[in-house]
């Protein structure tokens, strides 16, 4: 509990640093910055699971605090967070109107593979160096969305929570897991500690299972999710 404490306090500190700061670039990588001592440390210790949990306890923070910050203060945190404000467009016009990508297999799939095709990339690669800034990025305009329509509803605890569909957080825990396991072969090979992929298969599995999972429950229940958030904003 004290290190999840503490993991969770220093993403919130990197939200209220990158608000000072005040350059999109830079929030990403400050967002990243807290996480990356306990997923090495974890994988250093050789417990993965307890990297996973942490991980997601991180990605949790996030979503909460873009959220936050985009209820409060949707002027500023779109231009804060990277392609924020075109991402609130495309949903929004889909909560009003039920049509857009949300809705659109034909549009969404490609871009969510390649999503995680480059993530997985990024992970393997960098050892999760690279790719849990895209992973704060996508956080966050995600979050700046939520915040955003919470904002203007008549219900904006249920409206926020809402937003975040349940497809989208089990995606959310996908890549979290990918993020982990991918970033052990070469940060072992870097920090001296052993780690075996191979070992790690079924995890990943479940993983690739969570993100097929996502596919199949946005295409069934994207279409009428947007009736629930139009009722619960008052549109």
């Amino acid at each position: 509990m004290l290190r999840a404490a503490i993991l969770a306090s220093g993403t919130v500190l990197s939200y209220a640093l990158a608000w000072q700061i005040g350059h999109p670039a830079i929030v990403p990588a400050l967002n990243a910055l807290p996480a990356f001592p306990f997923l090495y440390g974890s994988l250093r210790q050789g417990r993965t699971t307890r990297a996973i949990g942490e991980m997601l306890v991180w990605a949790a923070v996030l979503g909460a605090c873009s959220t936050l910050i985009s209820y409060l203060d949707p002027v500023r945190s779109g231009r804060l967070f990277i392609h924020a404000e075109s991402y609130r467009h495309e949903m929004f016009a889909w909560v009003l109107t039920g049509i857009g990508a949300e809705s659109d297999p034909a549009r969404f799939v490609p871009v969510q593979s390649m999503h995680a095709a480059i993530f997985c990339a990024l992970s393997f690669i960098s050892a999760s160096l690279w790719s849990m800034p895209m992973g704060a990025l996508l956080m966050n305009y995600m979050g700046h969305y939520a915040g955003a329509l919470a904002a203007l509803s008549r219900h904006p605890l249920l409206t926020a929570l809402a937003a975040w569909v349940p497809w989208a957080v089990i995606r959310i825990a996908s890549f979290v897991t990918l993020g982990v396991v991918l970033a052990g072969p070469l940060s072992s090979r870097l920090l001296g500690f052993r780690f075996r992929l191979r070992e790690h298969v079924p995890v990943l599995g479940l993983a690739l299972t969570g993100l097929l999972a996502d596919i199949l429950l946005k295409t069934a229940l994207a279409p009428s999710w947007h009736l629930l958030l139009r009722r619960l904003v008052g549109w």
